[in-house]
């Protein structure tokens, strides 16, 4: 007589990877990434002036100050008063420890918002200044 268990040992034992689910995966990470990669920049969108240009680092203490074209100022990426930006840089700097502001004027804003904004910087002592620019050409 003979027993069913022997049966199911003769089976071929099949070894093979199912693709299909990990390449589901795959393209939904990619489409996760290419969602997410703009948000992760960070900053205000603005066209700044070109002129000559060096390679700023992105690091955690990095202070930007932003005047958009329609003249609405932000520290990084909080929007601030013109009144409330001397008390409100003070705080930045004192919390992120740093000795340097970045100062990026849309150019279409007035000269007079951005030349008061970057005046509201330079009263700071300890704290330099540094406008950001578009590299000629591009």
């Amino acid at each position: 007589m003979k027993r069913r268990g022997s049966e199911r040992g003769r089976m071929p034992v099949s070894a093979e990877i199912n693709v299909t689910s990990l390449v589901d995966v795959a393209f939904t990470l990619l489409i996760i990434f290419i969602i997410t990669a703009p948000v992760l920049q960070g900053g205000v969108e603005v066209s700044v002036p070109q002129g000559p240009v060096q390679v700023v680092e992105a690091t955690d203490d990095l202070v930007i100050v932003t005047i958009t074209a329609d003249e609405a100022i932000f520290i990084g990426e909080a929007p601030v008063a013109l009144d409330d930006l001397r008390l409100a840089l003070e705080q930045v700097i004192r919390t992120r420890n740093a000795d340097m502001v970045y100062v990026k004027g849309d150019s279409v804003a007035s000269y007079g918002n951005v030349a008061r904004v970057i005046s509201e910087v330079a009263a700071h002592e300890g704290v330099r200044l540094s406008l950001i620019l578009e590299e000629i050409g591009r």
